[in-house]
């Protein structure tokens, strides 16, 4: 079994934010701010953020490095036997929030993860993956971005993408409202099973098959005339966004608590947002289609 190679890691994390930072400059047409920062208990990182741009509302790729002495709760939970270890984290993480009603938002997440502790063997891991939350839905849109997460994971067998498709429909699940997130994609942590050398080519794949699975949808649907009925549903089913990263999400939860850039951190929030009390899409509308058509358990490769 190959040894990890964290200086490896690393370098095509950085290259990974530089290259997807590059693309959606290219489509904007506003530069990202780049924003380098410092952990003190350990690290730190590189924020590239957007806010006002000509199609990007608001968005940010994150690169973050870190290290700590103990491992925090959201990390340990479900390994308590690395609890009180060491810890190294390392990857990259985006959320883009269009401005265009049309354009769904998109989430995508690789990282590497490893603990030591005196007298053992190092414990390390990979997680990562990436999910499409529309406001209109559009079933191209859907089977395309599902198409490329299976594809990306393809090589590496051919369970990944059932399996991973399944983790990340329950994981981006809002149990108080008893809804998903959105239409889903893939999901994964703690892999490890086929030594270093393979899960880093797998988390790889992973991250270089964003561009080709979310640029082709922005294209399509950045331009598309809207009104402000559409931008009122935008900001109400955002609320949701917001419901999930707070309550649910683990990354969130781990940046907080192991000490993270608090900016950083939120930066997946999106700018304008607006809750109402119990309402519901009147029937037969594009946003109850919404709820009908997309927010349901579908397999988008055979639809």
């Amino acid at each position: 079994m190959s040894s990890p190679t964290p200086v490896a890691v690393k370098a095509w994390l950085l290259d990974l934010q530089s290259r997807i930072v590059a693309a959606l400059e290219e489509v904007d047409g506003k530069p990202f701010l780049r924003d380098a920062w410092e952990r003190p208990e350990g690290g730190g990182g590189v924020s590239r953020v957007i806010e006002e741009g000509h199609v990007f509302e608001r968005g940010g790729c994150n690169f973050s490095h870190v290290m700590g002495a103990n491992l925090p709760p959201s990390a340990a939970a479900g390994r308590p036997e690395l609890a009180g270890r060491k810890w190294e984290a390392m990857g990259v993480s985006l959320v883009l929030h269009p401005r265009n009603p049309y354009a769904p938002t998109v989430h995508m997440n690789v990282r590497f993860f490893t603990t030591t502790a005196e007298g053992q063997e190092p414990v390390w891991w990979f997680g990562g993956g990436m999910d499409l939350t529309p406001y209109y839905g559009f079933e191209d849109d859907a089977r395309h971005f599902h198409q490329s997460c299976h594809d990306a994971l393809a090589p590496y067998g051919e369970d990944l993408h059932a399996r991973y498709k399944k983790w990340c429909d329950e994981y981006f699940y809002l149990k108080h409202r008893k809804e998903p997130r959105g239409v889903g994609g893939i999901f994964f942590d703690d892999f490890n099973a086929p030594g270093f050398d393979a899960s880093y080519a797998m988390m790889q794949s992973v991250g270089d098959s964003f561009l080709t699975g979310y640029l082709p949808i922005l294209k399509r649907r950045k331009d598309l005339a809207y009104g402000e009925r559409e931008r009122d549903f935008q900001a109400y089913r955002r609320g949701r966004y917001v419901e999930f990263n707070l309550v649910f999400d683990r990354g969130t939860h781990f940046g907080l608590q192991s000490g993270g850039r608090t900016e950083a951190i939120l930066m997946s929030m999106p700018p304008v947002v607006k809750w109402r009390y119990d309402w519901h899409p009147e029937a037969g509308s594009p946003e109850a289609a919404l709820y009908s058509d997309f927010l349901v358990e579908r397999d988008w490769l055979q639809t």
